[in-house]
């Protein structure tokens, strides 16, 4: 019976978070990627006519993004067929917005129960256990709040496509691995190696996250089956399946970062090896010493796994919890000694910033849930009480932090502007705008003829009459 309310409390919590969040979500600015990746405009045609960078490796060319083509056209076949079908319920305008948060939310409730079935071992939305996992992860997801340093849904849309959506992949992707990890038998259809073989080919062309991940979890598993090794026989992978995949994603993901080299993108900035390493600790630095939330985090983690260690039963659940951290911890710590390979960009002038550590911070909230959901039943008596009442402390920082529903420097003057263009007459083709407010772009634009990208893809998109371009 107690567990019947803990669900329906869970369910209900996880919901109301949801719908929160896109009320959030609907209200961010547009960002200045978004209308040049899907329209696209010419420096980001290439890509999609060349998937897998043939270009760079037969004829040495550069562009940009050579090797991002699956997060180009998704986000480009999303932004073109999903707005248009909400024409039936809303404006032009509102669909725009209702799409970007369509997504974002669908993405963050995916990551939600991806990462409490890892937790718990079950898919089945009739477990209680599942929905507890899922409402202790949800306040990390910040909007708002503490967004700035540990935001794992950028709220730029365009992020969403290259961050968190290729990280949600490769969970997916790696669920039948970690489960083989905990003991349990290989599990792979004929079907299931197909989708796992076509699923490769998306992480590795997918955006620049996924192959440092997957570098630093192939070492891992390397120095893994080495110390496995010097203790017996006993390999870390038993079968020729797993082996095989692990193998492909590590060359495709090696092929990934070479054609990578010729972005064009990363010519732009300008920064030697050295000076991006010389940047690291300042980096590391400003993560942990900025607002509470990701400092927090750390010490609510390492917290737990002291009381995994002094307070609960050492059982083999308690020391393969208590394993996940530490392999949480050098995954943290082989992955920022490889940001600096990633190249430079000035809007993350010390490397370490919300994006480029989310995997980091999955590592660390998966830890927390997982952790604080084990203890949360296996501790007795005043124990257990004393722990909920920090559990509930830490849920209400993180929920109060992100409490706002109102968005800071949200889209109101944004929607206007798209307004005030929607209106314009048809034979005006250059818009001068009242508002002074970017308006699918990084800055406010002030030469018309930088807006023709934007507003070609305002015609598409059936908010405007005609192409019209627009300046400040």
């Amino acid at each position: 019976m107690k567990t019947r309310y803990l669900l329906v409390v869970c369910v209900l919590f996880v919901l109301a978070d949801l719908g929160c969040t896109f009320v959030q979500y609907n209200r961010m600015v547009l960002d200045g990627d978004l209308t040049a990746i899907v329209l696209p405009a010419p420096h980001y045609a290439a890509v999609l006519h060349d998937p897998f960078g043939w270009a760079v490796l037969a004829k040495n060319e550069v562009y940009a993004a050579p090797n991002r083509f699956f997060a180009h056209a998704s986000m480009a076949a999303y932004f073109r067929l999903v707005p248009g079908w909400l024409h039936a319920f809303l404006t032009p305008i509102a669909s725009l917005y209702a799409a970007a948060a369509i997504f974002s939310v669908l993405v963050q409730a995916l990551l939600l129960y991806v990462l409490a079935v890892y937790a718990t071992g079950t898919g089945q939305l009739s477990s209680w256990r599942l929905w507890l996992v899922m409402a202790l992860l949800a306040p990390f997801f910040q909007a708002q709040g503490y967004a700035g340093e540990m935001a794992i849904i950028p709220q730029a849309i365009s992020y969403t496509f290259f961050y968190p959506w290729p990280l949600l992949l490769l969970l997916v992707w790696l669920l039948p691995f970690y489960r083989l990890a905990q003991g349990q038998p290989w599990r792979l259809s004929a079907l299931g190696m197909v989708a796992s073989l076509g699923l490769l080919l998306v992480l590795a062309f997918n955006g620049p996250i996924i192959p440092g991940v997957v570098a630093v979890l192939l070492l891992g598993i390397g120095v893994r089956r080495l110390s496995q090794r010097a203790g017996g026989p006993a390999p870390l992978v038993p079968h020729w399946q797993p082996a095989l995949l692990l193998a492909l994603l590590g060359l495709l993901c090696a092929y990934s970062l070479y054609i990578g080299r010729n972005n064009a993108e990363n010519l732009e900035h300008t920064r030697t090896l050295w000076e991006r390493y010389q940047l690291l600790p300042m980096g590391v630095f400003k993560q942990l010493t900025g607002k509470l939330g990701m400092p927090l985090l750390v010490v609510v983690c390492l917290g737990n796994a002291y009381l995994l260690r002094r307070w609960a039963a050492p059982t083999p659940e308690n020391r393969r919890i208590r394993l996940v951290l530490r392999w949480v911890g050098w995954f943290a710590l082989a992955y920022v000694l490889l940001l600096p390979l990633g190249g430079y960009r000035t809007y993350r002038p010390y490397l370490l910033r919300f994006d480029s550590i989310s995997p980091i911070t999955l590592g660390l909230i998966f830890f927390y849930a997982l952790s604080a959901c084990y203890l949360l039943q296996n501790l007795a008596g005043r124990a257990r009480i004393a722990y909920a009442v920090g559990v509930a402390a830490v849920f209400f920082v993180y929920a109060n932090a992100d409490r706002k529903l109102q968005v800071a420097d949200g889209n109101d003057c944004e929607r206007a502007a798209l307004t005030q263009l929607a209106w314009a007459p048809a034979n005006q083709p250059v818009v001068h705008l009242d508002q002074n407010c970017t308006v699918l772009s990084w800055n406010l634009i002030t030469d018309p003829a930088t807006s023709a990208t934007n507003a070609a893809m305002l015609e598409q998109w059936g908010i405007t009459q005609g192409s019209k371009q627009y300046y400040h």
